[in-house]
């Protein structure tokens, strides 16, 4: 088998090399590109399998999950569940309101039947209770909560309610108005809004992304060939999570994230690996000769990049939370998925293809090469001029990390859900008509013994408004439910310290929950785990690096300025989302903090994605280091042959991430705008001036390693 190669910007020269001579995934590759049939039999069958199950994805998957498993919070919800009925933070609570009627006048009795009627079909609710005077009707009469217990899941509930809320809100008329609302009204209408938000960002960012790729390529084959791999990749994900959420439930979070980063990491590996090969079939090589060399090389990179992200992103599994755990899960099984193509499905079709990788060229691109004149122009300009470039990048991304001193996190608030949706409506009815807390009571469960003393000592709590009588139990369990009403919104900072003096007042047998508590203590074990998490994502991200590039001080620097570009991030994050600069350019009210979730999942996804750079950049360069022993040569040719690439992946995730700025729920825009930012910051500041000139500046020593290193790491070589 004949390759041809260029060493250093020379005049191409043709060796010969064997398959023999390659090594595991360029052995690989031949080996897909040899048995083409095969690989696409198998292929289209994992396709079709799984793709009969993808379309039922966002129905099946689960909409709740969001709590801290073992919490006190959680605690309080089972208890209810087993022993009160379900009135639980998961029972559903519809609010009737009328301005010219009362709660007791027949008009409304009636609708009240009729709603009671909507939750007598479905097994999925336990008992119904009535409005209660002095508990669930107001003050002037003209506004009651009639409450249907969870006698299913937390998941399950959110699905009853996705299938009666239709229903319940129809009942309105007549001058009464039906809203429900509770936890899981609230996670029904936010998962729709966000779900309507997430599908009509894809939509708009696959023209974008296409135009981006001919661009880039300059060939309509070659641009086509990341959105092949992204739709399979996409394809096979969702129809996994599909069975997988036959096992154990799946936030339909995880679908949302999985399309983003199918869709940004699809075309990353994509880029990577088809404009190596188009070089290696430029060069003079066959077919599978050249598929050879870039799997030994830019597939390399591919796999240890991809190894790189799930490591990052199984850190999250740690945090106790089915719904965070789960969204992990979602981006984990779209990166295997994509990365599996990308080392089997494209081989094949790159085998295939050929030189026809480049039909439909457009004019420009017949002059292109893969090492960019440009940025080899840029690298011999950094290798000439290293501190002014690497003091400014510094500066900026500093100057961008120290708000991140300030940042404030906290579970999102009514307002991320649409002012239209029922659960918001009945919100603010509640609240306008029952007190500034009554959409957040605090549920109290007591030993019967207990009763009336965490009664009082409650209502005597700074903060707590009204306290409900206590109830006994129906099943004559021995335990007896207060409610306590706040004198805050649920989403106020002062909440927290309610909660805890609360806790810490009540008598020992006392146990305190509801929808805000279990916010809260979700929130803590977030910040609990959140340091725990950063060191571990470090430290894997480090030894990665170590193995992959045998080199300890490259993967001491390239782990650190990860973590500089993150901190910039959330820097560029507090300043937009809870000190509001641009959020009326940006369509949105900022809530003053941070969603709680954002910390600990964002720095998994934006670290994964730096060190994919990371590796696309210093993978190149060792490459060159191998065959020339020249610190230079490695500095400005990692340049030249990965700058365009690096741009052009980095314009394609900015692309993709910014369109999710456009959704009007605030989650999906803080995603977009966080990782975009990132992406942009990483790509330009780091990738692209301060890496390679820490490479100029460390020369030889950057790729040195010690004897005793060398025959413990398992020897992996990017040249070919």
């Amino acid at each position: 088998m004949t390759r041809s190669t260029t060493v250093d910007g020379d005049q191409p020269t043709t060796t010969t090399t064997t398959t023999a001579e390659s090594g595991v995934l360029g052995r690989m590759g031949v080996a897909m590109a040899t048995h083409t049939k095969m690989v696409f039999g198998v292929w289209l069958i994992v396709l079709v399998a799984l793709g009969a199950a993808a379309p039922s994805v966002f129905g099946s998957l689960a909409g709740a999950g969001w709590q801290a498993n073992g919490s006190e919070s959680v605690q309080v919800r089972q208890l209810a569940e087993q022993h009160f009925g379900g009135n639980s933070s998961a029972a559903v609570q519809v609010v009737v309101h009328s301005d010219s009627q009362t709660v007791d006048s027949p008009r409304v009795q009636q609708t009240l039947r009729e709603v009671g009627a909507v939750f007598a079909g479905d097994a999925r609710f336990g008992a119904v209770i009535t409005p209660q005077p002095g508990m669930s009707i107001s003050p002037d009469g003209h506004t009651g909560i009639l409450i249907a217990g969870a006698n299913a899941s937390t998941d399950d509930m959110v699905k009853a309610v996705d299938v009666h809320k239709a229903e319940l809100t129809a009942l309105s008329g007549d001058g009464i108005e039906v809203y429900p609302t509770g936890a899981s009204a609230l996670w029904s209408d936010f998962n729709k809004a966000n779900h309507d938000a997430m599908i009509q960002a894809e939509l708009f960012s696959w023209p974008v992304t296409l135009a981006i790729m001919v661009l880039a390529f300059g060939s309509l084959a070659a641009a086509g060939l990341p959105l092949l791999l992204t739709l399979a990749g996409l394809v096979a994900s969702a129809g996994g999570l599909v069975l997988l959420n036959e096992i154990t439930p799946i936030s339909v979070w995880a679908m949302n994230f999985a399309m983003m980063f199918a869709l940004a990491l699809g075309i990353d590996y994509a880029l990577f690996v088809v404009s190596r090969f188009r070089d290696a079939v430029k060069n003079g090589g066959d077919p599978r000769s050249a598929v050879a060399e870039t799997m030994d090389t830019a597939g390399k990179a591919v796999a240890l990049s991809g190894l790189t992200v799930l490591v990052s992103l199984s850190a999250v599994l740690l945090v106790p939370a089915p719904a965070v755990r789960t969204m992990a899960v979602g981006i984990m099984l779209s990166v295997f998925f994509v990365l599996l193509a990308t080392l089997t499905l494209l081989p094949a079709v790159l085998g295939t293809l050929g030189g026809k990788v480049n039909a439909g060229s457009l004019p420009w691109a017949k002059r292109q090469q893969h090492r960019s004149p440009r940025f080899a122009a840029w690298g011999e300009l950094l290798h000439r001029h290293p501190w002014p470039f690497a003091i400014g990048s510094l500066l900026v991304l500093i100057a961008l990390s120290v708000p991140v001193l300030g940042l404030k996190v906290a579970m999102p608030s009514i307002e991320v859900v649409p002012t239209d949706a029922p659960v918001r409506q009945g919100y603010e009815l509640v609240q306008g008509q029952m007190g500034e807390g009554a959409p957040g009571m605090l549920q109290i469960i007591a030993p019967t013994a207990e009763g009336t003393e965490t009664g009082t000592t409650a209502a005597a709590t700074d903060g707590i408004a009204m306290v409900t009588p206590p109830q006994p139990a129906p099943d004559g369990s021995g335990y007896v439910m207060l409610q306590a009403m706040p004198t805050v919104d649920p989403s106020d900072a002062r909440m927290g310290t309610i909660l805890d003096t609360l806790r810490a007042d009540l008598p020992p047998g006392a146990l305190v929950g509801g929808a805000p508590a279990e916010n809260l203590d979700l929130q803590q074990a977030l910040n609990d785990y959140f340091p725990l998490i950063v060191g571990i994502i470090l430290i894997l991200g480090f030894v990665l690096l170590l193995v992959a590039l045998q080199a300890p001080l490259i993967a001491i620097l390239g782990t650190a300025v990860s973590l500089l570009s993150t901190a910039a991030a959330f820097g560029v994050a507090k300043l937009v989302f809870q000190d509001g600069h641009g959020a009326s350019l940006l369509g949105f009210i900022p809530q003053g903090f941070l969603d709680g979730w954002g910390p600990v999942f964002f720095f998994a996804m934006i670290f994964a994605i730096a060190m994919d750079y990371t590796v696309f950049l210093l993978a190149t360069a060792k490459e060159h280091y191998e065959r020339s022993a020249d610190p230079k040569v490695a500095h400005v040719d990692g340049l030249a042959h990965s700058g365009r690439v690096i741009f052009a992946a980095a314009a394609v995730m900015v692309a993709v991430f910014f369109t999710f700025a456009l959704a009007d729920p605030l989650p999906p825009k803080e995603m977009g705008i966080i990782l975009g930012v990132a992406v942009l910051l990483d790509a330009v500041l780091i990738r692209l001036i301060l890496l390679p000139v820490l490479l100029r500046l460390t020369g030889h020593a950057a790729w040195w390693s010690p004897a005793w290193l060398r025959k413990v790491l398992p020897k992996i070589s990017f040249s070919h």
